[in-house]
């Protein structure tokens, strides 16, 4: 049976790549019924962190990760990594260095079959002998990780490139241990726009805040599944059981991907509109925690489904209806609002609203449409500078719908502020 693992460092949050690792990891488990088996890499005793430790463990739970074994931390198996290293110090293929245990890596070529590259010759006379066990009686990561891969019984190893220098060191541990290696799997790391490693300037950031910007769960994993991996038929907005029964490390790329914010967006967006009106607006209320009806919130949530990207633009565009300190954009009252005629035109719209019994869209819509009518002038002289005087931008849902949401107190005194203002 597949048995593959994740193996983070509680020293910081999950970044876009570790998640990529683990995701990678966790769509080859699920795609072959195996089994994905959580790690926590804990030696670094100084750095570790029990926050960030809860925090990577409630990240693979947001997105979905779920894991069939673990967590298990690595600080409580060092008698393990003690009792292994003892074993080739016994069988003179390692030696003591004051406290510390070192293996001799043995002079020879070494041929290492990579899933994703191929073949990788390695040359270990030019490396130094391996620490297994440090001074201080921790063990080294290249030593604990293959004595846990070994007990762990990991049939694969899928990791980023950056891990391709360590694989010939921890090859010659298993041989030394006599042990069948895993096999392994290196994927290309994540680049910026740039072409360089991926950097806080370009979409580095921790998981949490990829949640506090708006995105859902099922995007990141979405957008993520194509960096380095391509199913095969050009598509690119999927759910994630479509992507798991299109999964194979076959298809998996060599070179390193491009991380696009405005991708990440796009497939966002798409997985929005994909939500049910119910729940979205449930996600919605539980993302902005409204101070206001729910009734009213649903209609809200409905009118702005299709508009939005990211659960950020849609809180945005609640503070527009829940502040009456309306926020102009300054290109827009130039452009619409600083034309002639465009004051009286207003003045005489906000005498036929505040004339109106049953403030709905309908009845909004037939006195706006009765007035242009009247004054003969385009529609567009009406409407856009009604838009702005009541939400401060150019672009919103429909305007008469949104007239219609805000209420006839609220825009009859955003028009009569926008009247002064002007």
């Amino acid at each position: 049976m597949v048995r593959v693992r994740f193996a983070p460092s509680p020293t910081g949050y999950l970044h876009i790549g570790s998640v990529r690792t683990a995701l990678f990891n966790w769509l080859y488990a699920r795609s072959q019924g195996g089994a994905f088996i959580l790690r926590i890499e804990d030696t670094d005793q100084k750095r570790s962190s029990d926050v960030y430790m809860e925090e990577i463990i409630a990240d693979l739970k947001w997105l979905g990760l779920n894991w069939d074994e673990g967590p298990f931390f690595q600080t409580k198996r060092f008698d393990i990594y003690r009792s292994s290293a003892q074993k080739l110090l016994e069988q003179g293929l390692a030696y003591k260095d004051g406290e510390a245990i070192i293996f001799k890596i043995p002079d020879e070529k070494v041929k290492i079959y990579d899933l994703v590259h191929g073949e990788i010759e390695v040359d270990n006379t030019l490396i130094d002998d391996l620490v297994l066990i440090k001074s201080d009686g921790s063990p080294a990561y290249n030593f604990a990780c293959v004595i846990d891969d070994i007990d762990m019984q990991i049939t694969h190893v899928i990791r980023g490139d950056d891990h391709i220098s360590n694989t010939n060191k921890q090859v010659a541990v298993y041989n030394a241990l006599g042990v069948k290696p895993p096999k392994f799997a290196h994927i290309p790391l994540i680049l910026g726009p740039d072409k360089a490693p991926l950097s806080k300037r370009f979409g580095a950031v921790s998981i949490t805040d990829y949640r506090q910007m708006g995105y859902l769960p099922q995007a990141l994993v979405n957008y993520l599944s194509l960096l380095g991996w391509a199913p095969g038929d050009n598509k690119e907005f999927m759910s994630v059981e479509e992507i798991v029964k299109k999964f194979s490390l076959k298809r998996i790329n060599k070179t390193g991907a491009e991380f696009n914010l405005d991708k990440l967006r796009w497939i966002n967006g798409e997985h929005i509109r994909k939500l049910s009106p119910d729940e979205f607006a449930k996600i919605g209320m539980d993302f902005i925690k409204p101070d206001c009806g729910e009734e009213w919130f649903k209609k809200f949530a409905a009118l702005y489904h299709s508009r939005v990207k990211t659960l950020i633009e849609f809180r945005e565009e609640f503070g527009i209806f829940m502040s009456d300190d309306v926020k102009y954009n300054e290109e827009a009252v130039e452009k619409f609002l600083k034309k002639d005629k465009v004051s009286s035109i207003l003045s005489v719209t906000r005498e036929r609203l505040e004339e109106l019994d049953l403030f709905t869209q309908e009845n909004i819509e037939k006195a706006s449409r009765a007035l242009i009518e009247e004054l003969g002038i385009e529609s567009a002289d009406l409407i856009h500078p009604l838009r702005v005087a009541v939400t401060g931008k150019a672009v919103s849902a429909g305007v008469f719908e949104v007239l219609a949401l805000l209420g006839k107190d609220r825009v009859v005194a955003r028009l009569e502020r926008a009247l002064t203002r002007m």
